[in-house]
């Protein structure tokens, strides 16, 4: 098997992962972990944005990813990605919900499918980072503020010609002061 075969089994994310996992603390150890992650990644297709510590948001991201990726790939008809869907999402609406609005939704972006934002630290209330993870195109307001392009208000652009009008006059003061200066010199 060549590598343009192996590349053809796993579909590619478009975001990139850690190979070894975060350090999630769980009392009930490897399967508390994983519980962790399918709860959270359930809440991520229910609510579609989601606000918790970096650690377990980066986790479920990736988790969300690949389930998002596979379902795109092979649609609802593959036995192993309804078994992944199945494991996954405890919730059996949110399986409809996952191949009948998310796939068409993310079959033709070309960038990932969820958006993970640094959330700011409350002090002195929260000692771990915290987190937005959100789905792409969700019906919520953008967490970034849309910038406006101001150049072309008036004020702007009265503004910028001042500025350039400062500029000639002061470029020309300096290169008569030269010239005086290389007369002076002869």
């Amino acid at each position: 098997m060549n590598q343009a075969e192996v590349s053809q089994l796993i579909s590619k994310l478009r975001i990139r992962i850690s190979p070894r996992h975060k350090n999630l603390k769980c009392p009930e150890g490897p399967q508390g972990r994983l519980n962790k992650l399918r709860k959270t990644v359930n809440a991520l297709f229910k609510y579609e944005r989601l606000e918790l510590n970096y650690t377990i948001a980066d986790e479920t991201r990736g988790y969300a990813e690949r389930l998002i990726s596979e379902a795109i790939r092979h649609g609802d008809t593959h036995k192993p990605t309804m078994e992944m869907a199945d494991y996954w999402i405890e919730e059996k609406q949110l399986i409809h919900k996952l191949f009948k609005v998310l796939v068409p939704r993310f079959s033709d972006y070309k960038t990932s499918y969820t958006m993970l934002y640094r959330a700011p630290k409350a002090y002195p209330d929260i000692v771990y980072p915290r987190s937005v993870l959100e789905l792409r195109g969700n019906p919520f307001p953008s967490i970034l503020p849309q910038r406006i392009d101001q150049r072309n208000f008036i004020h702007n652009i009265l503004l910028e010609e001042a500025k350039k009008a400062y500029r000639a006059e002061k470029y020309e003061q300096i290169t008569k002061s030269l010239n005086e200066q290389d007369v002076v010199d002869k």
